[in-house]
């Protein structure tokens, strides 16, 4: 009798065997990758509309949270734009505030795909459209316009969405041929608020293993209208869910900064304090979520009852129900399919309705406090010695950290910014350099300005390569030549932070042979260090802005000529004054370097402004 039960469990269970479970997981397989499709499609067909946005972007909290609200939205994926923001903030576009008040929206912004799989996925049969959707999306991929390629990626990637929703709702198991394993279930589901921690649990496992709460939201919502589960424990692996997102932005943030961890330790912090309060106040919580519903929808915690009934009193109608097979010439049959319909639409409209209001309540409650979440997070993610700080910030960039180019080309401008900057503290700590008499000081400035070197000459393989990789994608005929120009910019800064180098290494040889420059060359070098700074400062400022006039490079020129005409009449003076035993030979020699080097450090300028305005960022 036992070994009979045994066998019966057994060819129960075995009913949904290794080729069912490889077809669920091909179902989520294809939902992933009509996100995937239809987030990367619309970030290509709204670049600029993303960088648009991205510049609005201010210290007020407000703005900060629409403008996670809307990237999310547009792009429908809130992993990639937590993704993003760590990718900002490790570039330098956001402060780690900004950042705290982005993600708050970006969480909001994630319930809209919950909103269009809950109507399109229920209340429409959208899947009966999805093939004719590939249809009108394939033939635009060939289009010579990247704008229509990527509004077929877009299309393709909603159909394949659809698709994958309705083949996870045909390969779940039915509680007909699966009543063992549905009695073993009921089982974990009875435990009062022991079962709400589990399957939150549940809900952040699944997350974190296939990175996408969406996809969560889409499994939760075909268990629960399928009476696997019932509604408050499908809203307690919704919530679970919002924290196995954080696990996305925390693996790309391993290669960033640590700005940009605690960019990412942020994301997490909001959403386990926000799922703390949810589930101390789990169950009236659920009480005021299904009040909402019934009073704009209808009640979602009869479906599972409703299910659970008839699989008991006509297990094959539920079959038929759920295979969409049931015969609707039956008036019958007809109403009680609307029913079942309406039901599962009230489940989807619940779970949504719980998504989206647990992440207002979040950002109504946490806004207030994004100066001691700042805090919290740095004093979680410490900073080392300065030096070490100033090392963790060499790698903004890190590849694949944003899916399209004109989002990459962005960050690289952002990144090129960075750099010319960290030249012009070269050219402060080389002039510092040349006035320091302490010899301990000097050995200091002079290996620090050693350290500087080195890590231009990596800013500019880094970014080099990134832009190579940004170029392999598609791009339009603008970012190609935005490319181009970025190239040959990286190409000028690195050689001004050579030539910034070769200053202080004859700064370095004129301490060494013990020489002491007169009153008179100690002021033509300063007027010459003038010269370069005003100029280099110039560029860095022009390197900032999206439009330049003709008035600005025709400053930068005019700065050149000074320093040309200034570097020629000290050249001619100092051959007449070694001539005249002013100085000696050894002293000019030195001299002579400096100024010559001040004034390729000029030339370097100067092909950075034109390379500029060569682009077309330049406007007359």
């Amino acid at each position: 009798m036992q070994a009979n039960k045994i066998r019966y469990h057994q060819k129960s269970i075995m009913k949904f065997g290794l080729l069912e479970i490889l077809t669920l997981l091909g179902s989520v397989g294809i939902f992933l990758y009509g996100m995937k499709l239809m987030s990367e499609g619309l970030q290509k067909a709204a670049g600029d509309k993303l960088r648009n946005i991205l510049a609005m972007m201010t210290n007020n909290r407000i703005v900060g949270v629409l403008t996670g609200f809307f990237i999310t939205v547009l792009i429908q994926s809130s992993s990639a734009t937590t993704v993003m923001i760590v990718s900002f903030v490790n570039a330098g576009l956001l402060s780690l505030g900004q950042s705290m008040a982005v993600i708050m929206g970006a969480n909001v912004g994630t319930t809209a795909t919950a909103w269009i799989i809950s109507i399109f996925g229920f209340k429409i049969n959208i899947a009966a459209f999805s093939v004719p959707l590939i249809g009108f999306g394939v033939p635009l991929l060939f289009s010579k316009k990247n704008v229509h390629k990527s509004w077929g990626e877009f299309l393709i990637g909603f159909a394949f969405l659809f698709l994958g929703l309705d083949y996870l709702n045909h390969s779940m198991p039915d509680l007909k041929s699966n009543s063992e394993f549905f009695a073993v279930l009921q089982n974990y589901t009875q435990m009062g608020f022991g079962s709400i921690l589990l399957f939150a649990f549940i809900g952040m496992v699944i997350t974190m293993i296939i990175q996408s709460s969406s996809a969560t939201f889409a499994l939760v919502l075909v268990m629960c209208s399928k009476g696997w589960i019932s509604f408050e424990i499908a809203a307690a692996m919704v919530l679970g869910s919002n924290i196995g997102t954080c696990i996305t932005p925390l693996i790309a943030s391993i290669s960033g900064n640590i700005w940009a961890k605690r960019a990412a330790m942020g994301h997490l912090l909001f959403n386990v304090l926000g799922s703390i309060w949810a589930l101390i106040l789990y169950f009236p919580f659920i009480k005021l979520i299904s009040w909402i519903s019934v009073s704009l929808a209808g009640d979602p915690n009869t479906l599972f009852d409703f299910v659970r009934d008839l699989n008991t009193t006509n297990p094959d109608v539920l079959d038929q129900l759920n295979a969409n097979t049931l015969d609707l010439s039956d008036p019958n049959n007809k109403a009680l399919a609307t029913q079942f319909g309406n039901l599962q639409y009230y489940v989807s409209f619940g779970l949504s309705m719980f998504h989206t209001v647990f992440n207002l309540i979040n950002i109504f409650i946490m806004i207030w406090f994004t100066k001691a979440y700042v805090y919290i997070v740095t004093k979680l993610v410490s900073s080392k010695d300065l030096e070490d700080e100033e090392e963790s910030h060499l790698t903004f960039i890190s590849s694949g950290m944003l899916s399209t180019a004109e989002l990459s080309i962005v960050q690289a401008g952002k990144e090129i910014i960075l750099y010319s900057q960290r030249t012009q503290r070269m050219l402060s700590m080389v002039r510092d350099l040349y006035h320091e008499t302490n010899e301990v000081e000097f050995v200091k400035k002079f290996s620090r300005i050693q350290k500087y070197e080195n890590i231009s000459d990596r800013m500019e393989v880094e970014i080099a390569t990134y832009l190579a990789k940004v170029s392999e994608g598609r791009l339009s005929d603008e970012s190609k030549r935005q490319i181009q120009t970025k190239l040959r910019i990286i190409s000028e800064i690195e050689s001004i932070a050579d030539s910034c180098y070769n200053l202080a290494r004859t700064i370095h040889r004129r301490n060494d042979g013990k020489i002491v420059f007169t009153e008179d060359i100690n002021a033509n070098v300063e007027l010459m260090f003038n010269l370069v700074e005003s100029a280099l400062a110039q560029m860095a400022a022009l390197l900032e802005i999206d439009t330049i006039k003709v008035s600005d490079v025709n400053k930068t020129q005019n700065l050149e000529n000074e320093i040309n005409n200034f570097r020629n009449q000290l050249k001619s003076q100092n051959i007449l004054d070694v001539n005249d035993g002013k100085y000696p030979y050894a002293m000019s020699v030195v001299y002579m370097d400096i100024i010559v080097e001040c004034e390729k450090l000029g030339d370097y300028i100067v092909n950075v402004v034109e390379s500029l305005a060569d682009s077309r960022l330049y406007k007359r």
